[in-house]
């Protein structure tokens, strides 16, 4: 009775969480100044209590009209895969049929669910997603993925077999580990491997399309932390490279990767490429890599807090920026030069809608175009174009 009492008290904290919880900043982050301000939760408190937490959010806008107690469970039974002390403490008949597949868990929850409700935008998707398999992925933890830079190979396996750790080879140089495996102790990031996306890696078949002529100038004009620069990077050594972001913090935090990873020829600067009177240097590139902000949601399996709080309003002033950057940085393309447009959205608005404005409003003609899906391979959701300049 006091281990159900316990855990009892977990879903109290829990409950209480999400009811305070405004979505206004990552969910991880709140709950880790939640408990640095109650230190009277020990670690495996703090575990349990996020996992629930979590859990809450994954059903997206199912289950509105069901009680917050209702719904954490039914979330939590959706979301296991093998038995655990959170079920069988608090719903021991779940626990009992835990390894059944989702669908057949669907019959046996207390309150409906109704799959399509997860996520509610349906109508705004780019074309070929399969809605019902990507609602229930929203269900399921991604993996963490791991590029292996050149040379590595024969280091980082080698680590990793010595540790016993377990991992997923999905091909010569991407390997997939449960979210929660810690290898900064074991393996040189940014040196020896980089954490990247799947999909994010696959960005780099469109990277190696490209013609290179007398210029090898390269503009990442929004590099966050320089992940995507240092792939191409990778592909091609020799790149003359320059990178710009909004913020200085942003890009001090790219130095210290492009360091770890040796890049040391670069060049940097900070921009609102969203600004009117914001000034582009005259500099003129072959490549110009836009990984633009957007909505993010092909990524809320990771942020599943991100999907429950999500304002479909923001679907268009995103389309908008991005239009923004797209219009200002083309003018920095060379003749025959090539524009590479990313994104980790699942909106048509954000995805195909903006690669028809750059064929009608520039000279720019299409090489290829992919909605790279990870909703079933337990990877994020990319959009990628390749555009090329017309001479």
């Amino acid at each position: 009775m006091a281990k159900e009492q316990l855990f009892r008290s977990y879903l109290s904290s829990a409950l209480f969480l999400v009811q305070q919880y405004t979505g206004k900043t990552p969910l991880s982050l709140f709950l880790k100044e939640y408990f640095s301000s109650n230190k009277k939760y020990g670690s495996r408190d703090r575990k349990y209590i996020a996992q629930l937490c979590f859990c809450y959010y994954r059903s997206g806008h199912a289950f509105e009209t069901t009680k917050p107690e209702g719904k954490m469970l039914d979330c939590l039974f959706l979301c296991s895969t093998q038995s655990n002390e959170l079920l069988q403490n608090l719903q021991p008949r779940y626990n009992e049929q835990v390894t059944l597949s989702f669908e057949n868990k669907i019959p046996l929850l207390h309150h409906q669910l109704a799959i399509k409700d997860i996520f509610p935008w349906r109508d705004e998707l780019s074309e070929g997603i399969d809605i019902e398999s990507f609602c229930v992925s929203h269900f399921i933890q991604p993996f963490l993925f791991l590029r292996i830079r050149p040379g590595y190979r024969k280091v980082v396996i080698p680590k990793l077999v010595s540790h016993t750790i377990a991992f997923e080879e999905i091909n010569e140089n991407c390997l997939a580990f449960h979210n929660t495996t810690r290898l900064d102790e074991i393996l040189s990031v940014n040196k020896e491997v980089v954490v990247q996306d799947l999909n994010s890696q696959r960005v780099g078949e469109f990277m190696e399309l490209v013609t290179w002529g007398t210029s090898d100038k390269v503009w990442d004009c929004c590099a966050a932390s320089g992940g995507k620069s240092i792939m191409l990077h990778d592909i091609k050594p020799d790149i003359n490279l320059t990178v710009s972001d909004i913020r200085e913090n942003i890009l001090s935090n790219l130095r210290k990767r492009f360091a770890a990873a040796g890049i040391t020829k670069y060049k940097s600067f900070i921009i609102d490429l969203s600004a009117e009177n914001s000034p582009l240097s005259t500099a003129s590139y072959q490549l110009i890599i836009a990984d633009v902000p957007c909505s993010g949601s092909g990524t809320w399996s990771r942020t599943p807090e991100q999907l429950y709080f999500f304002d479909e309003n923001k679907i268009s002033e995103y389309a908008s920026l991005q239009k923004k950057i797209l219009a200002k940085v083309v003018s920095s393309l060379q003749p025959g030069g090539y524009l590479l447009y990313i994104t980790c959205s699942v909106f048509k608005m954000e995805n195909e809608d903006a690669v028809t404005f750059l064929q009608q409003s520039y000279q720019l003609d299409l090489v290829k175009m992919e909605l790279l899906k990870g909703y079933d391979k337990k990877a994020d959701t990319l959009f990628a174009a390749l555009l090329k300049k017309q001479l």
